[in-house]
């Protein structure tokens, strides 16, 4: 039997991946003593991985596939083949961005003042090639970690990830620029890629992922009208495409079934009653594939 070798990231993405399997159709069960996640899915054996060095090991062919940040691709120089974008992150669906940071009070305003310093970052590669972008010459450390703190007792300014700034403030550091936004991507090795099994179930995989994303926002809406109160009733959705209108056994009901945003039933339920719908129901999904 065809197995593949699927990578899911060890971090900070790991628990958001684990529910976003749960979504799309896959349990995982993790063990704080195994690299080896289980899976329900004969056809797949999962690996934890960092996601730093995901890539690396998906481009040597030890990993078929594997889910990573695109920021991870660009540090390591990893030939892969990107399947797709994943539209989430540990904390959001929006994209991370790594910016260059330098205390709040401090008198650096570009990165042109950086001349002759010292930058701490996880991603060294890429803030070299930011300062070479900006005819910068200046002295590049890596750091294990915690590097919010390294300024300005240890480095002069730091590159490094943030979703929302939250903790850069709280360390009391200004962003001064960014300089690379990324998401995370579904990658495959490239012999994995053109062999039509495992592409198969690759694209698969991406599909019912993409799906699962796609739904996090949304939910579904099911009601019933009169026929006479129907257009009232339509003109309070939106929708994705035009709502499914399907004729009761009474002929002069309708049932009405859409998606729409989360953020905006509290505000069209009481719009739709007022419209004349009733037996109103709001349920979850788990997948949208368009």
């Amino acid at each position: 039997m065809s197995v593949l070798r699927l990578g899911i990231p060890k971090g900070s993405l790991q628990d958001a991946t684990v529910a976003l399997f749960g979504k799309a159709g896959w349990r995982i069960s993790i063990s704080s003593r195994s690299y080896f996640p289980g899976i329900d899915d004969l056809e797949i054996n999962c690996m934890l991985v960092r996601a730093q060095e995901m890539a690396r090991y998906v481009e040597t062919g030890a990993l078929d596939a594997g889910i990573t940040g695109r920021d991870w691709v660009f540090e390591t120089g990893s030939k892969v083949a990107e399947i797709g974008e994943m539209m989430y992150s540990k904390q959001s669906l929006a994209p991370v961005r790594w910016v260059l940071a330098v205390p709040e009070d401090g008198p650096i305003q570009t990165v042109k003042d950086l001349a002759g310093k010292v930058i701490a970052t996880e991603v060294v590669n890429l803030t070299k090639q930011y300062l070479a972008k900006n005819g910068v010459e200046a002295r590049v450390e890596f750091s294990w970690g915690a590097t919010e703190v390294k300024v300005p007792q240890l480095a002069d300014a730091i590159v490094e990830v943030t979703e929302t700034g939250s903790s850069l403030r709280a360390n009391h550091l200004r962003i001064v620029d960014t300089i690379l936004e990324s998401r995370t991507v579904f990658i495959a090795n490239h012999a994995a890629a053109a062999d039509p099994w495992k592409a198969e179930k690759i694209s698969n995989i991406f599909l019912l992922l993409s799906g699962a994303i796609a739904a996090y926002t949304k939910v579904g809406i099911m009601l019933n009208a009169r026929k006479e109160q129907l257009a009232a009733v339509l003109a309070v959705l939106p929708a994705l495409k035009n709502p499914t209108v399907s004729t009761l056994s009474d002929p002069g009901w309708v049932a009405v079934n859409t998606i729409i945003d989360e953020d905006v039933v509290r505000s069209i339920i009481p719009k739709l009653k007022a419209a004349g719908a009733q037996g109103i129901v709001e349920y979850p999904l788990n997948k949208i594939v368009v």
